[in-house]
């Protein structure tokens, strides 16, 4: 059995499932209601407070799709139980970001300043003009836009100015040494 798929996903208080005959799974809880279409193979069975996941065969599709289904159900429960949050660091001499109504504004160095629309379920934050805060209940559409985010201005290896994760190492190198034959 898979060790992931395996293990049921326990469901807190005010948190709803259904499962419909096509295998669409819905989750609605306080902060919304997301859904998901799960594997026709993999049998999905709500119970008191928890939710078991269960597959045909040991082959080695099923295998994989049982521990996904199970994963991507509990973050869906997780999702509309407290939701996700991804911060970005922006780092480097006269880079900065700021709200502006449902648009995120940035100034990376280009001519012109980046701007970008929070897509729908998806908000944005800037607690300080070096610091974005992308939140949401959905964990792929926040990592998502985060890595959009991102890709403006990866950080680079020679002064480590960029966008980087909260927490996220830049390898650094060092640069010429000018030294002379």
């Amino acid at each position: 059995m898979s060790r992931i798929g395996r293990k049921p996903v326990t469901l807190p208080a005010g948190v709803e499932v259904r499962v419909d005959d096509k295998n669409v799974v819905t989750v609605k809880g306080p902060k919304g209601e997301l859904e998901q279409q799960v594997n026709e193979r993999i049998k999905v069975e709500v119970g008191e407070g928890e939710i078991r996941l269960s597959r045909p065969t040991d082959n080695r599709n099923d295998r994989a799709q049982h521990g996904l289904s199970r994963a991507l159900i509990q973050n869906m429960v997780t999702g509309v139980t407290s939701g996700y949050e991804k911060k970005l660091q922006i780092i480097g001499v006269g880079y900065r970001a700021e709200k502006k109504g449902n648009k995120l504004v940035m100034n990376l160095g280009f001519s012109h300043p980046v701007e970008m629309e929070d897509p729908e379920g998806i908000t944005t934050e800037t607690p300080d003009a070096n610091t974005v805060v992308v939140k949401g209940i959905d964990k792929a559409l926040v990592g998502n836009y985060a890595a959009n985010i991102r890709s403006w201005r990866k950080p680079e290896p020679y002064k480590g100015k960029g966008i980087r994760y909260e927490g996220e190492r830049v390898r650094r190198k060092e640069g010429k040494t000018g030294a002379k034959a």
